[in-house]
């Protein structure tokens, strides 16, 4: 596997992993409501759901090439539709709006990635995209899938940490940081379609 679509592939990850989604703006929101110790159960529940999608992605991807190869031509083009769809939505989004959770519970952070499409399109868009022209092997899949997953974790885990200093800054300076990473995403979609 050649080093520039490994480089990209890990770009696309950081980018669409650091960027406001559901588990991302729950654990903020969460941090700045609960505090660092009522919210870590919620906190674990979304880095497990993320690491559990993250393996049926794998699993998808891996059925779809065993049985039906010819899919994955067409789902990489779907995927950078999909980046393509996503650079222009963060390049126009506003930040979110505070949200008001009433609970911090394991259940409903676990929960929250099972219903987090974003990150069933991310799993997807990243094997179909970047690895599977190289291999199509359960294991390789898996390894980039729990790679996403960690890099999503780290990027939960960096909304969390900084709490309300990433949101102020992001609220400041929303419209220049979303720029620069849809025009960051156009690249991982020209590197798809090569």
């Amino acid at each position: 596997m050649p080093y520039y679509v490994i480089g990209n592939f890990f770009i696309y990850s950081i980018i669409n992993a650091i960027t406001p989604g559901p588990g991302n703006i729950l654990a903020l929101n969460t941090v700045t409501n609960y505090g660092l110790k009522k919210g870590r159960p919620l906190f674990t529940g979304i880095f497990a759901g993320y690491y559990i999608v993250q393996i049926i992605c794998a699993v998808f991807v891996y059925g779809i090439s065993a049985f039906l190869p010819n899919v994955l031509n067409i789902m990489k083009y779907i995927g950078a539709a999909y980046i393509l769809f996503l650079a222009i939505h963060i390049a126009i989004s506003k930040p979110p709006s505070e949200c008001t959770e009433k609970s911090a519970s394991f259940v409903r952070g676990f929960m929250l990635q099972f219903v987090n499409v974003k990150i069933y399109m991310f799993g997807i868009t990243a094997l179909t995209g970047y690895i599977t022209d190289y291999s199509t092997s359960l294991w390789i899949l898996l390894l980039f899938e729990i790679i996403i997953a960690t890099i999503g974790t780290i990027s939960t885990t960096l909304w969390i940490g900084m709490g309300m200093l990433i949101q102020k800054a992001y609220r400041k300076y929303y419209r220049i940081i979303n720029i620069i990473l849809a025009l960051t995403l156009l690249e991982c979609v020209f590197s798809m379609l090569k």
